[in-house]
């Protein structure tokens, strides 16, 4: 009899096992791309891409532009105070003008700002006989 001396027959993991093992640099290479395309995604489009980014830059610019804006009234502000605190002229003008007070002997008229609006016609009762 003679004997069989040829190879046992290997697993289907082993054979998948040893593709692998010689095609490792072309796995790696495709680990690598893949990586750098999900950085490259998470980079441009994630919670702190360069969308996200440029929304931020753009609000901080509008706010920036309010802050300076809140400044000059401010500043506006400060100074109608000193005006009011220092000037009697300024302080009779305000008197004058949202108070409405006047001099002795000053008579004021006072229009209204828009013309009243006509009330609804209601219909007249009849008269009684």
């Amino acid at each position: 009899m003679a004997k069989n001396t040829a190879n046992p027959p290997v697993s289907l993991s082993r054979r998948l096992l040893a593709s692998m093992y010689a095609s490792r640099r072309r796995l790696a290479t495709g680990s690598a791309i893949l990586f750098a395309v999900v950085l490259g995604y998470y980079a441009v489009a994630g919670n702190n891409g360069i969308n996200v980014f440029k929304q931020k830059r753009a609000e901080d610019k509008q706010l920036a532009g309010q802050i300076e804006a809140l400044k000059q009234e401010n500043a506006r502000l400060q100074a109608h105070i000193g005006r009011l605190q220092s000037d009697p002229d300024a302080i009779e003008y305000e008197a004058r003008d949202k108070l409405h007070y006047t001099r002795p002997g000053e008579v004021i008229y006072t229009m209204p700002d828009a013309p009243a609006s006509k009330p609804p016609a209601t219909p007249s009762a009849p008269p009684n006989r």
